[in-house]
């Protein structure tokens, strides 16, 4: 049965970020533990240790540092849902998040977007462009790991 479920997470930034990463809204697995790509499968965080030329990272403290120190800013788009489990096409949006906190703080120069469901949360409430990139989900099984560097590398020329 669905429910209500609120992100309960603040958004990773400062006044030094310049580009934002949205997701679209925490799995199962991160609402538990309180913090962004949880689940032991997905590859954000080793996406984000390859790209940024970083050793893995393990702890939240080292995670917030790693984008802190790159200029990158992370939430997600929706903050308040009706959904079962995690996937995003059972996910029923209820509240967008508000990024003018982020927008208004930092020196956002590009929004990228991990995955669709993201994209289509965020371009419902921006004017501006944001870029859609391939989900670091497990369930985007067709991207390899060496796939989503490709796609993602694009961050760099904005950092």
């Amino acid at each position: 049965m669905e429910r209500t479920v609120i992100h309960e997470f603040e958004p990773i930034y400062n006044k030094d970020s310049r580009i934002l990463i949205l997701g679209s809204f925490p799995s199962v697995v991160s609402r538990e533990s309180n913090f962004y790509y949880s689940h032991p499968r997905n590859r954000f965080w080793p996406l984000m240790a390859r790209l940024l030329e970083s050793s893995p990272v393990e702890t939240v403290e080292d995670k917030k540092e790693l984008l802190l120190s790159h200029g990158i800013a992370l939430y997600d788009a929706c903050i308040k849902a009706q959904i079962v489990g995690s996937m995003d096409k059972d996910l029923k949006v209820e509240q967008l998040a508000d990024l003018e906190p982020i927008l208004q703080t930092g020196h956002i120069q590009k929004i990228f977007c991990n995955g669709q469901k993201a994209y289509d949360l965020t371009t419902k409430q921006l004017d501006q462009a944001a870029i859609k990139l391939p989900s670091t989900s497990p369930a985007n099984a067709r991207y390899r790991m060496d796939d989503l560097v490709k796609e993602w590398q694009q961050i760099l020329a904005y950092l």
